[in-house]
């Protein structure tokens, strides 16, 4: 699958659209991924950041994680997403915290990242190479833009080999962090075929768990004010949460999980 094939592009830019809307900030918050930005503080600490470094924040959404690793490091952060009213959310919000001169968020796609080669120290990736439906070329741009020595982080979703069915192998479960999902094995190997060495790994299913558990109580809440907030009104809350009972079983299951990663550029 290339860059520009017509589904990749379509499970996307659908991606791209669910995530930047404000009905997502109502379900899940601040952070939007599983472990909020406590996992995001613990993968930082495996990247060995160091004062003056250039970080890179890939699918930075609203940019929550970039601006937190520039609150507690000193060093300057590029976030990238693919959604333009994340970026200038994320923009806006950089400049609200005071640290505009050291976190810009720019429009791009993780498979053709607008930067040069080897520019960066570190970059992280949370809970979204999981969507980028060409993985490889992913993989190959987040090692073209790291420094030799460069590490990257990622925190993303895993799935046993073949366990998905229903809505979720479909684009629902794209939108929803699923249906791209691979083995933690998969994910290792496919970096190891850009030249990222992986150097750590850790478990964190249950960070997964408790997030779907999260997403269905703010869900049920949602349907009952439903005539009340006018976000809502096109919602289909009750296939949502269809979806998350779905998601919710695929973790009881073990096919669902979800993992930190850290390679290394050789």
């Amino acid at each position: 699958m290339t860059a520009a094939d017509p589904a990749a592009e379509l499970a996307k830019s659908c991606c791209a659209v669910a995530w930047s809307g404000d009905v997502v900030a109502m379900v899940l918050g601040e952070s939007y991924h599983p472990g909020g930005l406590a996992l995001t503080r613990a993968l930082l600490g495996h990247l060995g950041l160091r004062d003056g470094n250039r970080v890179l924040d890939v699918a930075a959404g609203p940019g929550a994680s970039a601006l937190l690793i520039a609150a507690d490091h000193p060093v300057e952060v590029d976030g990238v997403d693919l959604s333009p009213s994340s970026v200038d959310h994320a923009n806006a919000a950089a400049l609200e915290a005071g640290l505009g001169s050291r976190v810009r968020f720019h429009l791009g796609d993780a498979e053709r990242l607008p930067f040069g080669d080897g520019v960066f120290d570190a970059a992280v990736c949370e809970c979204a190479f999981c969507t980028f439906p060409d993985k490889p070329t992913a993989a190959t741009e987040l090692a073209r833009v790291l420094r030799p020595g460069g590490r990257l982080g990622i925190t993303d979703v895993t799935v046993t080999a073949g366990g998905l069915s229903g809505e979720l192998a479909g684009l629902a479960g794209w939108v929803a962090c699923l249906a791209g999902a691979r083995p933690l094995e998969e994910y290792s190997a496919l970096l190891a075929g850009a030249g990222l060495r992986t150097v750590h790994t850790e478990r964190h299913d249950a960070a997964l768990a408790r997030m779907v558990e999260e997403i269905e109580a703010r869900l049920r809440a949602l349907r009952m004010i439903r005539s009340t907030v006018p976000a809502l009104a096109s919602v289909d809350l009750d296939r949502a949460l269809d979806l998350c009972a779905q998601a919710a079983a695929a973790v009881r299951d073990g096919v669902a999980g979800y993992a930190m990663l850290v390679a290394v550029r050789e």
